[in-house]
């Protein structure tokens, strides 16, 4: 037998009900195949849903390029993922382990046949196009980036403010498609010029021009966007430059699927120079450090991921996704009620992600825990967490040339805006078609108030306030402070339980006292540094609140090695006594990589 027939076998192997039939006359086949050789996902996008479904491929031909998909969906309106320009399906791969490659690939506007098998699966059949080449909006030659083809992207959003790096996907000489991360693409939207863009090839070619985002939309399942720019005021040097980067980029792709001819050749533009060598060897070895995550943690990154998403869809298409928001609810309380313990610890994930979503998501999470316990079948526990995870989703919405960026050291002007972000939130969401129910709402007005009248927006003072934003007010003050922010440090757990505590009347004394009894001096997800020179992170406390069981990631006497073991409380006296909580910023951790 021949060779492709044993791969078709072992793919047969390795993903029953799957049929696969072997010849790779489909270029577009010969790439899907490669992909499939590693972890992958599926979802299929369509622009006016408010998130893509995850597919799986039930069938693929190599030979003709006949494929088909099954999908899972609830709705009654699944035929809206079939627009009339036809489908758009993304398939990203994760290599390695730990991973050390990310690859993708787009298809989009294939005519396609929808049949439904069952009450909720359906099964997608197409025709694969003949060429992995298609045309742009203009009718040029638009080239995707595959099996391994890499080029950087810089996007300036405003002069000498926030300049978004990313990974050039797609190049026509009208357009391109740059993939960045979600948090990163909250600065752009539809329509919004650009002073420049750059595109960074490996061999140290560079191209730059002006643009304009032309549409923006998630991508993959991994925390990303992909956003497609117009080149506009190009002269015709530029012109007659782009035109040179997408012949190489075409002949690039043409010699990566095996076509044969004259003129396909490996190009030079994607041969790597000293600097891109470098930058490559650099990320794999910071890929490398990260430790393997427990499944929890990656439950809490998509949280993180989707609530990200769903933002994308509320700024750029005022569209509410009821779906995605509720989902983020729904799963955060079924991690608490699976192992709350291990999801406490799964928190301090975030602790390098965006302000944000990072204090969003912590929030909500030790809302839910405290709400839970209090009652495990708690009637507006559904609606409180929904209202934390949102109350901070203003603060993104207000970016503009005046406040560029969330992560510098903002001024007096531009913490005056973000005070306006609640406001913002609940002008933003009528737009939407969707209001927040009062359970919710309570949250996301009153979070940020304090008893005493001294919080924010309205003023508010104590019997004004419910018990719930009071808790939230208590969990979210400390949270606040045990995160540096706007030059100010970040205060130990203690620190922050004796500045609230010290605050006056400004906090419900009741909510503080039951958050110090739960979580403690040492909280579950937090930094312990040990006298031996050691870096924990704790797993668990004891009664009185000391680590029982801790996660060793550091020896501080060798700052460039990493460690990973875990120890229970028999133990933890031989690496010292603990010293104190710190911050992992200001530690040397180095952050995870999702």
């Amino acid at each position: 037998m021949p060779d492709n027939w044993h791969f078709g076998q072992l793919l047969l192997n390795l993903m029953p009900g799957v049929y696969i039939m072997t010849q790779y006359a489909s270029p577009s086949s010969n790439i899907i195949r490669s992909l499939l050789q590693h972890t992958h996902s599926l979802s299929v996008y369509a622009e006016d849903m408010p998130y893509a479904l995850k597919a799986e491929i039930s069938e693929l031909n190599l030979n003709t390029g006949n494929m088909s998909l099954e999908v899972e969906y609830g709705g009654s309106n699944i035929e809206k993922y079939l627009t009339s320009d036809g489908l758009i399906f993304d398939i990203e791969t994760l290599k390695g382990s730990p991973t050390t490659e990310r690859e993708t690939y787009s298809l989009s506007n294939i005519p396609a046949k929808l049949h439904k098998t069952n009450s909720m699966l359906y099964r997608l059949d197409f025709q694969l196009p003949d060429t992995i080449f298609a045309n742009d909006d203009e009718g040029t030659l638009r080239v995707p980036f595959i099996l391994g083809m890499q080029a950087r992207a810089h996007v300036e959003v405003y002069p000498h403010e926030l300049n978004v790096p990313g990974r050039l996907r797609e190049l026509s000489v009208n357009c391109c498609m740059v993939e960045v991360d979600l948090v990163d693409s909250i600065a752009l939207d539809v329509g919004l010029e650009i002073p420049g863009i750059t595109l960074e090839f490996p061999n140290g070619e560079s191209f730059f021009a002006e643009g304009r985002v032309r549409h923006i939309r998630p991508f993959g399942n991994h925390g990303y966007a992909a956003v497609y720019f117009n080149f506009i005021n190009l002269s015709s040097s530029q012109l007659q430059t782009l035109f040179h980067f997408v012949n190489e980029a075409e002949r690039e792709a043409s010699y990566r699927i095996g076509m044969s001819g004259k003129l396909i050749f490996k190009s030079p533009l994607f041969i790597p120079g000293h600097k891109e060598l470098k930058m490559l060897k650099l990320a794999a070895i910071e890929r490398e450090k990260r430790a393997r995550h427990i499944p929890m943690e990656s439950d809490v990154i998509n949280v993180a991921h989707q609530l990200q998403a769903g933002l994308m869809y509320l700024k750029s298409r005022s569209q509410f996704s009821i779906d995605v928001f509720y989902g983020c609810a729904d799963s955060i309380l079924s991690l608490v009620r699976r192992d709350r313990k291990a999801f406490l610890y799964a928190l301090s994930v975030l602790w390098n992600k965006p302000e944000w979503v990072r204090h969003a998501v912590q929030v909500a999470g030790k809302l839910a825990d405290m709400l839970l316990l209090r009652n495990p079948h708690h009637p507006q526990v559904r609606e409180a967490v929904l209202g934390a995870l949102m109350h901070t989703m203003g603060k993104p919405l207000l970016m503009s040339a005046s406040l560029p960026s969330l992560k510098l050291s903002m001024n007096p002007a531009q913490k005056e805006i973000l005070r306006g972000h609640v406001q913002e939130l609940i002008r933003k969401l009528p737009e939407s078609g969707w209001m927040p129910g009062p359970v919710c709402r309570d949250v996301i007005e009153n979070a940020n108030e304090r008893l005493d009248g001294t919080g924010y927006p309205a003023g508010k003072r104590g019997e004004q306030l419910s018990e719930l934003s009071r808790l939230v007010s208590v969990i979210k003050a400390i949270n606040k402070l045990e995160h540096a922010r706007n030059d100010i440090p970040a205060h130990s757990p203690l620190e922050a339980y004796r500045q609230i505590n010290e605050a006056g009347s400004a906090y419900e004394k009741a909510a503080l006292i039951e958050y110090v009894q739960l979580y403690g001096p040492s909280p579950i997800g937090s930094l312990a540094k040990y006298a031996g020179g050691f870096l924990a992170w704790v797993m668990d406390t004891d009664s009185k609140g000391a680590p029982a069981k801790i996660h060793v990631i550091k020896d501080l006497r060798f700052p460039d090695s990493n460690i990973s073991s875990v120890i229970s409380q028999s133990d933890i006296s031989q690496i010292g006594k603990l010293e104190k909580i710190v911050t992992p910023a200001d530690s040397g951790v180095t952050p995870p990589v999702y």
